[in-house]
């Protein structure tokens, strides 16, 4: 069973992940000089969607990525019902998604697996790397504990905003953990 996901698109990124780049960026803070200069704390809509649209274009084209954006390629190249809207950039940069529509926010969705991704990557919280071993063993897929993962973060999110408090990392943990352990 495959558990930890590698693809090729890192290969060309220059740099490292672990170096410190990926994790500048999406944490928000100052860090390497290679972290792109479009992440910054709080993205808007239209520079995240700038940003996965320019990476499946670089990707597509065999252009350089950097760390974040061979991150970002990875879980596009594992998303294939995502490449023709991106290809379609002048559409997909301004559409508005809807759950009328009856299909997810690609943009969402990809911020969603670069997050948890950066999570796991420095566990934090602390124990969800293991939480995550955990729960792909349980998976068909690395990919597809992600996708369970997912559906705890949406659930965190939707209590803190409904609380109008700060996520709570304890019970995003545990909800991650009850997954794993579910027969």
């Amino acid at each position: 069973m495959h558990h930890r996901f590698v693809a090729p698109s890192r290969r060309r990124a220059f740099g490292s992940p672990a170096a410190g780049g990926v994790k500048y960026a999406l944490a928000g803070r100052s860090g390497p000089s290679n972290a792109l200069p479009y992440i910054m704390f709080n993205p808007s809509r239209d520079d995240v969607r700038r940003f996965f649209i320019d990476t499946w274009r670089k990707q597509r084209s065999g252009e350089i990525l950097t760390p974040l954006e061979a991150m970002a390629a990875d879980w596009i190249v594992e998303h294939p019902e995502y490449h023709a809207e991106l290809e379609d950039a002048e559409r997909s940069a301004t559409h508005d998604y809807t759950p009328d529509e009856g299909r997810t926010n690609p943009f969402l969705h990809l911020s969603m697996h670069l997050a948890i991704s950066e999570q796991l990557s420095i566990d934090q919280p602390p124990g969800i790397r293991a939480a995550h071993e955990k729960l792909a063993a349980r998976c068909d897929s690395a990919h597809d504990a992600q996708h369970a993962i997912m559906a705890c973060l949406g659930e965190t999110i939707w209590e803190a905003q409904r609380t109008n408090t700060p996520p709570d990392s304890d019970a995003y943990l545990q909800r991650i953990l009850q997954r794993a352990s579910r027969g």
